[in-house]
């Protein structure tokens, strides 16, 4: 009882004290939940150097909650995986159960680099809010174009940062003298402000954050200009244009708009000569970082009055703001442009193709001239707002559209959207871009902060506004979409949302052009480098064969680097391969003449261009063109030399249900959607993420052990698959731990423990670092393998005698001498381990050759000198056009 009484007095002296110590607590507690979701959001950001992503290819079907469920979904084992521990401990499979997904097709899982994790850097002051009408991410060009090709070619301190969808630069770390001017609310802006990399973009972020707080960011109310609201003209049915253009009196005249980005300015040439005719305009945007692109697109403007490329350039992503200004900007542009008399818009990019001519095209508008082809999303309007996210807050800077937190439609508005194509009167551009009235201007505000604007912006004007009965729910285009492929949550490194894309036409495909019931008069995607067939058939249909023995029709050649890029837009690993490629070129030119004095050369400098090189929509090869100079009479010339890959796929016979395995692959740059390596020619460095894909056919369900071995004989990795009855691919990328071992790696597909099938890859060993020659005791490290010659977190080495390995010892002592290597030495293990995997098909000279051995590369079938009539743009035909 006494007790009792000492607790209460206890307690009612220090009841302030015992209550502030809860307070703290319990702040604490709610700290440390915050913070902890900020981490599990870093966690899923990737922030790889990737080619640029398709902006235009957008689909409207999207499910916001999956990017809200996938921190938990992106870790969990769906059973379809199970590494192989056998002879080991368990802790390895944690590692490889990380990222396992059904059907063996798995998310990335990698380890960061220290960029990655963060690198401090000063911030950018004095942020303005970012609005479709500012110049922010515009450049004016003037004369050449510049500049870097892929996010990787700038160095950090070049870095334009802040920029909507800029994509240069390295991420900063928080910086801590970032103070926002409010106290930010809600998990998205605090996750946002956490993961954003610019103190530039976290101040824009806390701008458009307090604002909003204060109800100062978004109209409430739009006005209603439609006096039926809803009202939609219904797609026309497919109709024969038995008329002749001549029988029309005024044809309209078209301009399109081109939105491009990339490299393959064979596929764009070939797309302006498939739509090219003298009586429409043609207005070309290159994306900012597609330097090479912007000079061939300046040339080829150069050729002909109606073609121009935009004096200003940007930076676009996918789903930003930033494609809707630049339409904006476009359309401003035409409307001043008083020598050209246009009367559609109509936006295309270099992965569209014409699916009937450009006589058909104009017949068809100049009997709708008055209508606006927009396609809608088909399904009612608050289930297009909750999967479009038009109800959130999104900011575009860093490269990345951020999620902000929700936000509320304006009263009073019918808000509509579907696909970002479409043909547009000028009359409603002049009304888009000019109109100072609340419906335009308050539409502009607010999708300055959506994601995914182009897709909804235009469909909201016209269906709100006086022209609203001009609307037709047809964008007079088709689609490759192909859902089970396309909607994997692509595009979730540069978008807090989850997005889709379409696939590329392959001609079994192209039935869905026929089938379609309304007038269509373009299809979308095409790639030249997955499938020029599809896009051969096309042409054929709308303009003929070419005439027989034309040559290349089957060969495509596709830029990977020219001088003017820069050898700093190449990695190491491409340096070092292209180099050696060219070694080897010159090796086979001075040991493959018989009776005649060889010619012997020696390169001088780093390659001129290197191109990649299809025939028949199989990869070849690369080809390399760089100066060399006569070793004796030190002459200069120009040669190119073709690469030739060796295929390394052994498999067993007598294989049962493994009959099935039809192909086994390792590479990076794995396109889900497509299903191939985009690094078509498997260059792999030390620091790479290889990638292994099987390629089945039906057949019963089978269990399969892989497992990859590096040169000197360690066991780097060892897991099963499970392959269901319908399985087409599945693949696995083991977390493996770097710098890879360079040299020869094995990867086995295993059937109890029967060797089912083999492939070899090379692991490239690297004679550049940051584009200087190795150093030995800076960068032997790159060539040492991982730390303990431990890959995972438990070793496989037990397995070596299941394996029938060798005895390891002499392969890892050869593996640490060769680590050792540099300059010479170093060149000659790189052209020894390059040429167990490629050959030289061919040489030849840019002019006539001092080696009579060597060909004029304008008159061979691979040399991307060659002619390549299908992609060529000439003098323009009597009657308008150039096909």
């Amino acid at each position: 009882m006494a007790a009792s009484a000492r607790v209460q007095k206890l307690l009612r002296r220090y009841k302030l004290a015992i209550a502030a110590a809860l307070t703290i607590l319990l702040v604490q507690g709610l700290v440390v939940w915050s913070l902890r979701s900020l981490e599990e959001g870093e966690a899923e950001r990737k922030t790889r150097r990737s080619k640029l992503p398709d902006n235009n290819s957008q689909d409207p079907k999207r499910d916001p909650a999956l990017w809200d469920k996938q921190k938990s979904l992106s870790g969990r084992n769906k059973g379809r995986w199970s590494p192989k521990l056998e002879r080991t401990g368990g802790t390895a499979a944690s590692a490889l159960r990380r990222g396992t997904s059904r059907k063996g097709e798995k998310s990335s899982i990698r380890l960061k680099s220290p960029q990655e994790r963060g690198m401090t850097g000063a911030g950018l002051d004095g942020v303005v809010l970012h609005d479709l009408s500012s110049s922010r991410n515009v450049s004016e060009t003037r004369g050449g174009g510049g500049g870097n090709d892929g996010a990787a070619k700038l160095p950090a301190a070049a870095a334009i940062l802040g920029e909507p969808g800029s994509v240069d630069g390295a991420h900063q770390a928080p910086s801590s003298d970032f103070v926002p001017k409010c106290d930010i609310m809600g998990k998205d802006a605090l996750s946002a402000l956490h993961r954003a990399g610019s103190q530039q973009c976290r101040q824009e972020i806390a701008n458009i954050v307090c604002q909003h707080q204060a109800g100062q960011l978004m109209p409430k109310t739009l006005p209603q200009f439609c006096p039926q609201i809803g009202v939609i003209s219904p797609v026309q049915t497919i109709i024969e244009l038995d008329n002749s253009l001549s029988s029309v009196s005024n044809p309209v005249r078209v301009a399109f708009v081109l939105m491009v980005h990339g490299r393959a300015v064979r596929q764009l040439k070939r797309l302006i000569k498939a739509i090219y005719h003298r009586d429409h305009y043609y207005y070309i945007h290159v994306d900012k970082r597609s330097g090479y692109l912007h000079r061939e697109v300046l040339q080829i403007a150069e050729q002909y009055s109606n073609i121009r490329a935009t004096p200003w350039r940007m930076v676009t992503i996918w789903g930003g703001a930033s494609l809707l200004k630049a339409y904006l900007h476009s359309m401003q542009d035409l409307l001043s442009m008083l020598d050209w008399k246009w009367d559609f818009f109509i936006n295309l990019s270099a992965t569209d193709f014409p699916t009937r001519t450009n006589d058909e095209l104009v017949l068809f508008l100049s009997q709708q001239r008055d209508k606006n082809f927009l396609k809608s999303h088909g399904r009612e309007n608050a289930r297009f707002i909750k999967k479009q996210g038009l109800d959130r807050l999104f900011h575009e800077c860093d490269n990345h559209m951020w999620r902000l937190g929700e936000r509320s439609i304006p009263e009073g508005l019918e808000v509509s959207g579907g696909s970002d194509w479409f043909a547009l009167t000028r009359r409603f551009v002049e009304y888009v871009i000019n109109s100072q009235d609340a419906l335009v201007s308050g539409l502009k505000q607010f999708y300055s902060y959506a994601l995914l604007p182009a897709e909804s912006f235009f469909h909201t004007v016209l269906g709100n506004s006086h022209m609203c009965d001009t609307l037709v729910d047809n964008n007079l285009r088709v689609t490759n979409w192909n859902r089970k492929l396309g909607c994997k949550c692509q595009y979730k490194h540069i978008v807090d949302w989850c997005g889709c894309s379409p696939n590329d036409f392959k001609p079994q495909d192209l039935i869905r052009i026929q089938q379609l019931s309304r007038p269509t008069f373009f299809a979308r995607k095409f790639e030249s480098s997955v499938n020029q067939e599809a896009i051969d058939i096309l042409d054929t249909h709308l303009y003929g064969q070419y005439a027989p023995g034309t040559v290349a029709i089957k060969a495509y050649w596709e830029s990977l680097f020219e001088q003017l890029d820069g050898v700093g837009s190449l990695s190491d690993v491409a340096l070092t391969a292209y180099t050696a490629f060219f070694r080897l070129g010159l090796k086979h030119l001075g040991t493959s003449q018989s009776g005649v004095e060889p010619c012997r050369f020696e390169p001088v400098g780093f390659p001129v261009s290197v191109h990649l090189y299809f025939y028949d929509d199989r990869f070849q090869g690369y080809l390399v063109r760089q100066e060399v100079q006569d070793v004796g009479s030190k002459v200069r010339e120009t040669l190119e030399m073709w690469a030739v890959p060796q295929a390394t796929l052994v498999l067993e016979t007598n294989l049962k249900e493994f009959e099935r395995l039809k192909n086994l692959e390792i590479g990076t740059e794995w396109d889900p959607k497509e299903r191939i390596f985009r690094n078509f020619g498997g260059v792999i460095g030390p620091l790479s993420e290889p990638l292994a894909v099987q390629k089945w056919a039906r057949g019963p369900n089978l269990t399969a052990t892989i497992v990859w071995i590096d040169p000197a004989l360690v066991v780097a990795a060892s897991y099963d698959i499970t392959v269901d009855v319908d399985a087409e691919y599945t693949q696995y990328k083991p977390p493996l731990q770097r710098p890879l071992r360079p040299g020869t790696w094995t990867v086995r597909v295993l059937k109890q423990w029967e060797r089912v099938a083999e492939v070899r890859f090379l692991i490239m060993p690297l004679t550049f670092k940051d584009k200087e020659p190795l150093r030995k005791d800076e960068d032997s490290w790159l060539h040492a393998g991982p730390p303990g010659n431990l890959y995972l977190e438990q070793s496989f080495q037990t397995l070596s005698s299941v394996l029938k390995l060798p005895p390891q010892e002499p392969a890892l002592q050869e593996a640490q001498q060769r680590a050792q290597l540099v300059g010479p030495d170093l060149e000659k293990w790189v052209d020894s381990s390059v040429g167990t995997f490629w050959v030289t098909g061919d040489v030849c000279s840019t002019q006539t050759s001092s080696c009579p051995a060597v060909g004029l590369c304008s008159k061979t079938s691979w040399s991307s000198l060659s002619p390549d009539p299908k992609s060529e743009l000439g003098v323009v035909k009597s009657n308008g056009r150039i096909r």
